[in-house]
């Protein structure tokens, strides 16, 4: 599987001829996401706004017209205010993209404080990539690679790793890590530290480089 990371959360899949993005963001605003080509899906978690930005999607959606956009209803009802068309795809449902499947899993975004900030969050299995979103919910699937989040207000770096822990991937890769500074890039250690104790690998993937995991 060809991935592509292009910042915190946005990603693309290349799977079967096609690509499929993920959580374009008001990081991604003017940026490399939206010169992007050939999408074929775009998934959206939640709607916070470091995972869905209109003025971003619309303007990868104006370059790629045959793009889809997966979402699930909380995410579908901004979507359509901005007139765009989305495909629901939520907890436990699972939807056939051309021969690639792909599979909602949970339904809430973790917890803050309170409820601040909690909004529907649907995590997505890519075939056998898992990307959950801002969540630690569990897929019910075999997980071959992870889109791990590693920092964010509502989490612990212990949560991560026990999450990886407990799905056990054969390799997992840095997400949701748009605010870490270059200083602090040290923190990335701690996972693969103990991740590569119980046989899981752990690779931060280079801004706008194609990896094949």
């Amino acid at each position: 599987m060809k991935i592509k990371k292009l910042g915190h959360c946005c990603f693309v899949v290349e799977i079967n001829g096609k690509r499929i993005m993920t959580d374009p963001s008001h990081f991604d605003y003017g940026g490399d996401s939206v010169l992007e080509k050939g999408i074929s899906a775009i998934l959206i978690t939640h709607e916070h706004s470091d995972h869905l930005h209109i003025d971003t999607l619309k303007e990868i959606l104006k370059n790629n017209p045959d793009a889809i956009v997966i979402t699930n209803t909380s995410v579908g009802k901004l979507l359509t205010l901005a007139g765009i068309n989305f495909t629901k795809v939520e907890d436990g449902e699972d939807y056939d993209f051309g021969g690639i499947s792909i599979k909602g899993f949970g339904n809430m975004h973790a917890q803050i404080y309170e409820d601040y900030g909690q909004v529907q969050n649907t995590g997505f299995m890519i075939d056998s990539l898992c990307y959950p979103g801002d969540s630690f919910n569990l897929p019910n699937a075999k997980v071959d690679i992870l889109a791990l989040p590693v920092l964010g207000p509502w989490m612990k770096m212990k949560d991560a790793i026990d999450y990886a822990k407990e799905l056990k991937p054969r390799v997992c890769f840095p997400i949701h890590d748009a605010t870490l500074k270059p200083f602090a890039t040290f923190i990335y250690g701690i996972p693969e530290h103990f991740l590569s104790k119980v046989g899981i690998g752990f690779k931060k993937l280079e801004i706008g480089k194609v990896e094949e995991l």
